[in-house]
């Protein structure tokens, strides 16, 4: 196991329709600090439960009605993220500790996250609620840099390095308060892909 995750980072204007034949993970994320890129957080996950992110308004109240559903738990240190890569340790915990400290605690994250197989790639994709709806984020992760790579058309423009997509960016000001900000940045210049992971493939 190694303490740093590679991956990039893609704004979806829409969930993609791949994911119609899906089966979600609910995740809810606690920070209990977020600063400078350096993030501590609590996590739980709660498989086969397809929560509707349009009326996932109040994310404790949702882990709330489910914690005797929830089936993994962990805590992260995260690190700045730089050129795609990001120091993170994370360890599972007890997932009751894990559910009182968020209900009790810190900035919430709730989304449902998708998993597909694209091309050559395991993707994620995140459909956020709460004060993030409706953003859509899709990743493809590594065990190294990810560079070379396939990005499906779903994937509008690269956010691989924009703090304020990262999730503690996203808990410390949501996506709701900036949206419209951002559609008028992408409408002005148009969409945006790094050039410094190899060569980019459009499928």
């Amino acid at each position: 196991m190694t303490d740093f995750e590679f991956e990039r980072r893609f704004y979806c204007a829409a969930p993609p329709a791949e994911l119609s034949d899906e089966s979600p993970t609910l995740i809810v994320h606690s920070y209990y600090f977020h600063q400078d890129n350096y993030a501590l957080r609590v996590r739980v996950q709660v498989h086969d439960v397809d929560v509707d992110m349009t009326r996932a308004t109040d994310a404790r109240s949702v882990l709330r009605s489910l914690t005797d559903k929830v089936s993994e738990a962990f805590v992260t240190v995260k690190g700045p993220a730089v050129g795609g890569t990001r120091y993170e340790a994370e360890r599972e915990i007890d997932q009751h500790v894990a559910t009182e400290l968020i209900l009790r605690g810190g900035s919430v994250i709730i989304k449902n996250r998708f998993s597909l197989w694209m091309g050559e790639d395991g993707w994620s994709v995140d459909v956020f609620g709460g004060d993030n709806h409706p953003l859509v984020v899709a990743e493809a992760e590594r065990s190294g840099p990810v560079t070379n790579l396939a990005i499906p058309a779903f994937c509008v423009s690269e956010i691989t390095d924009q703090r304020r997509f990262s999730n503690d960016g996203l808990a410390s000001r949501p996506f709701d308060q900036w949206r419209d900000e951002f559609i008028r940045e992408l409408d002005d210049q148009g969409p945006h892909f790094e050039q410094v992971f190899g060569r980019n493939r459009r499928v």
